[in-house]
């Protein structure tokens, strides 16, 4: 019998196909990949869903420290929001549950992979192409995809299997990770529909305005409303913990897939989008204009290529190098406001504050420099654009 491990959710999907590739001869082996979002018992049922279906073996693939150090740090250091939306929360994901997978894979000594994409959306190419990488000389299998399943079709085969269970579907699908929680629902299939309150898996209980400061050094956070952290995964849970019952972070994301059709999907990333706007305003104060330039040119470039499964690509580490060399000056505290929907961002405090008064207050007093030399720089400053209009007789109106 051939081994084949299989990305396994214990959905449907990968039910299905534990029993399908079992029926075909198959040795079949499941893991799944923890990137945040699962409690000790979700896993625990998901490994007797697993042996239930008759997986030989099991494992949990814990890589949340990993996915933090190799990815979401630079994710927070670009504040990366794609479409100025979307913080990458399922996209990066599925990244590293591939990588995860293929590695696992060759420890294994596998002969085959499978997964139960289907093939209509963007995680069936970053699974594929990932694992084509990462492992080329094993074999793809993605049964859903190739016999073009119906979800009807699927339930009918694991009733014949033996397999009894309520499989009335969910109205929503959701996948929650550390980095935010995507939300699909009939109203994201549609370009006019938002999705209703009930479709969100966390429900508003709070309704009081809070405080609260993160802490950043050097890019990263170090500090919650004053409790340090060593660990900043454990401080993004604590945001999330903080943030996520004002029903804060919610919104549609709309975008191009990576099979070239328009896409929207719903979701909930709290402390995601808190924690990039907090960060992205730290940085206004602490770097200069040109850095933020082409921090905003590189990071958009970063994470197109992160939403397109191309985190392998060796220019993604060089563009890492970049901008981890920026935040060598973005410490300090940020104070924000939380209420029920919404944020507001009250200011910084940090050493290395450029709005600086010595040197001078904005409309109100200079102190570094006198008008007679902004005479001189005026005209310097636009010299070459009088010599454009005089050389060519513009005529102004």
């Amino acid at each position: 019998m051939q081994k084949v491990l299989l990305a396994f959710s214990g959905g449907l999907d990968t039910s299905f196909c534990v029993k399908y590739l079992i029926s075909q001869g198959y040795e079949v082996h499941t893991a799944i990949v923890d990137t945040g979002g699962f409690t000790k018992l979700e896993l625990e049922n998901i490994e007797k869903r697993a042996y239930f279906l008759g997986s030989k073996t099991h494992v949990c693939l814990d890589v949340l420290n990993h996915y933090y150090e190799s990815c979401i740090k630079f994710l927070i250091f670009g504040n990366v929001l794609r479409n100025n939306t979307y913080p990458l929360s399922v996209s990066a994901e599925r990244v590293f549950q591939a990588m995860a997978i293929a590695k696992y894979a060759n420890q294994i000594e596998a002969k085959n992979i499978a997964h139960g994409s289907t093939g209509a959306g963007n995680d069936q190419v970053r699974f594929d192409m990932i694992f084509n990488i990462m492992c080329p000389e094993i074999s793809i299998i993605t049964p859903i995809r190739d016999l073009k399943l119906s979800r009807e079709a699927e339930i009918e085969y694991l009733i014949k299997a033996g397999v009894e269970q309520d499989w009335t579907k969910s109205t929503y699908s959701i996948n929650k990770g550390i980095w935010g929680t995507s939300v699909g629902g009939k109203e994201t299939l549609t370009s006019n529909s938002y999705l209703p309150e009930s479709a969100f898996p966390t429900q508003k209980t709070k309704n009081t305005p809070e405080k609260l400061t993160i802490t950043f050094e050097k890019g990263q956070i170090i500090g919650v409303n004053n409790e340090k952290f060593t660990n900043p995964v454990d401080a993004i849970n604590k945001i999330s913990e903080i943030a996520t019952p004002f029903a804060i972070g919610r919104d549609i994301h709309v975008g191009d897939t990576i099979i070239g059709i328009k896409g929207r999907v719903g979701f909930e990333a709290a402390a995601s989008l808190i924690i990039i706007k907090a960060h992205h305003l730290l940085e206004k104060h602490t770097l200069v204009k040109w850095q933020q330039y082409w921090k905003d040119q590189m990071s958009n470039w970063y994470g197109m290529m992160v939403h397109e499964g191309q985190f392998l690509d060796p220019v993604m580490r060089n563009i890492e190098q970049f901008l981890e060399d920026t935040q060598s000056t973005v410490s300090g505290e940020v104070y924000i406001e939380l209420e029920p929907y919404n944020f507001k961002l009250h200011g910084i405090k940090s050493e290395n504050d450029l709005m600086n008064s010595k040197f001078g207050k904005y409309g109100e007093m200079n102190n570094a420099w006198t008008g007679e030399d902004v005479k001189g720089f005026s005209k310097i400053f636009g010299n070459q654009t009088m010599i454009y209009h005089k050389v060519n007789n513009t005529t102004f109106e």
